[in-house]
């Protein structure tokens, strides 16, 4: 891809995929914005490779815009936006209802929120795209994870209806990524036993996920499609 001068925003961009995202994207001299929630490493690393690091709450609406109005400030125009920010959180007794709410925050109303107000600046640029980083989870639901799950499946219903609004000008398509990489602390036996739920049993890391995001930045033929990258959980 050839680089272009409106930078990429890529929400929740501290660590794990969102920073290997945006390194490869600095990599190839494609201006980056980023948001992060908690200043971690990975931020300072992306601010001395030359990407603009805004901190943001996307639990709340006020959070949301005020994180808009900051976005407005650094920038006229974007060549994509990649909703990469998440949250893991499960049900337990009494807190239900506040962990659906942040969720939904988090996952449907803040992707929806910077896409009303950001599809202006991306139709500014010759190029522009959408990428929603969903879960492969949405596929068969989630017993400890209902509200986690239920918010990423809505993502995915925002990919399509937004892909339907903002045609022909900007492209929308989503990532459903099974685990890609494991936490440091992990045990071996969590390891194996996850492993063992893909056909072809490999922790692959984040790169599977930036050649996805390549792709769909580059192709002019593809919007309103979710991308499962989950090494063939779905044939087990």
């Amino acid at each position: 891809m050839v680089s272009s001068n409106a930078p990429i925003l890529i929400t929740g961009a501290s660590q794990r995929v969102g920073l290997h995202c945006a390194q490869r994207l600095l990599e190839e001299g494609q201006p980056v914005i980023v948001s992060y929630r908690t200043l971690r490493p990975g931020v300072e690393q992306l601010r001395a490779a030359g990407a603009v690091a805004l901190q943001a709450d996307f639990s709340s609406e006020a959070g949301i815009l005020a994180f808009i109005g900051e976005l407005r400030q650094h920038t006229a125009s974007l060549r994509a936006i990649v909703h990469n920010a998440s949250e893991w959180l499960a049900e337990t007794p009494g807190d239900e209802a506040e962990v659906f709410t942040r969720m939904f925050s988090i996952h449907m109303l803040a992707p929806y929120l910077i896409n009303l107000h950001g599809a202006e600046l991306l139709q500014r640029s010759p190029q522009a795209d959408i990428v929603h980083i969903s879960d492969d989870v949405t596929r068969k639901g989630s017993s400890k994870h209902i509200a986690y799950c239920a918010s990423k499946a809505g993502l995915e219903s925002l990919t399509l209806s937004f892909a339907a609004r903002l045609a022909p000008q900007v492209k929308v398509n989503g990532i459903a990524p099974a685990l890609v990489m494991f936490q440091p602390g992990d045990d071996a036996d969590y390891r194996a036993r996850t492993l063992a739920k893909s056909a072809l049993g490999i922790e692959p890391g984040p790169e599977v996920v930036y050649q996805s995001l390549r792709y769909l930045l580059d192709t002019p033929y593809v919007t309103g499609t979710t991308l499962t990258v989950n090494g063939g959980r779905h044939l087990k």
